[in-house]
């Protein structure tokens, strides 16, 4: 099958598996992951799936490669990847989080070094939690869940969010121990993505260029190029436009500045150029975004 001819799966179609609670197409819940209507035939990931296998396991490839999981163990999967041949075993049972990228990307913009996150979930598309782990994980769930089912709360999203946050703060751990302990070094494809991922991340706010990300890094923008669509399965340009519409998002969200402002800051030409650039990747003018905040 040619990538071309892989459906994408996207969190709209999971809103109709049983059970499932969310909010709008950016967070999403759902337990007994062995009874969803899994399709069958190859899907590419349109958001980043975290989940927690609570019994029996079950087997996938992604992008390919064969993974196995049993109690016990988390399953991280970044958007972008092509998911297959999943096939749940001895009552598959477990809890599961779906959430899109600006989600997430709103969630943990205060996080330090977001470029090692990333780089752990290439590297650790699976890892085995201790019991006290496992409680963790499942009590920030049923936290999340009740958050979640209760639609009569003007602030559901921002305490989803926060509660995700803090979620991630108490299993950081788990990231931190599988770094240090997990026996996997990292490729220089990996090394350089992760450095890529980190001036992005100092200088997204002024710096578009992927030539000038690769003149810091003392490769080519071909090389660049390859290696962080290898790595990732996203483009150098789209990473920076991710960082760049992650901005726009937060002062939008977060401040008073006016779009203007907001443009000026980010260095665009004009404010409608930011706008027009803001609705491509979001689908909504910056005006329309502030209104649903």
């Amino acid at each position: 099958m040619s990538s071309n001819e892989i459906r994408e799966a996207s969190l709209e179609r999971a809103k109709r598996w049983p059970g499932a609670r969310y909010i709008g197409s950016d967070f999403l819940l759902v337990e007994s992951p062995g009874q969803a209507p899994f399709p069958h035939n190859a899907r590419r990931t349109s958001f980043i799936l975290v989940g927690l296998c609570t019994h029996g396991g079950a087997s996938y490839t992604v992008d390919t490669e064969v993974y196995h999981i049993k109690a016990g163990d988390v399953v991280i999967i970044s958007d972008g990847h092509v998911v297959d041949n999943f096939a749940p075993v001895d009552g598959l049972d477990g809890l599961c989080m779906m959430l899109s990228s600006d989600f997430f990307g709103e969630a943990i913009s205060s996080v330090a070094d977001f470029s090692q996150l990333l780089l752990f979930s290439r590297m650790h598309p699976v890892v085995s939690l201790s019991a006290h782990e496992m409680e963790v994980f499942s009590s920030y769930y049923r936290l999340l869940s009740d958050k979640l089912g209760d639609e009569t709360s003007r602030y559901r999203r921002e305490v989803a969010r926060a509660l995700f946050l803090a979620m991630f703060y108490d299993m950081s751990g788990v990231i931190y121990r599988e770094l240090r302990d997990g026996g996997r070094r990292p490729s220089r494809g990996q090394l350089i993505f992760t450095e890529f991922i980190r001036l992005v991340e100092a200088h997204h706010r002024t710096e578009r260029r992927v030539g000038w990300y690769a003149m810091q890094l003392c490769i080519t923008p071909k090389y660049l190029s390859e290696v962080v669509k290898a790595v990732s399965m996203v483009t150098p340009s789209e990473w920076i436009d991710r960082y760049v519409v992650l901005a726009i998002r937060l002062l939008l969200r977060r401040s008073d500045k006016t779009v203007k402002e907001i443009a000026d800051d980010l260095l665009f030409p004009s404010q409608s150029f930011m706008g027009r650039f803001f609705k491509e990747h979001t689908g909504m003018s910056p005006s329309q975004f502030r209104k649903e905040r």
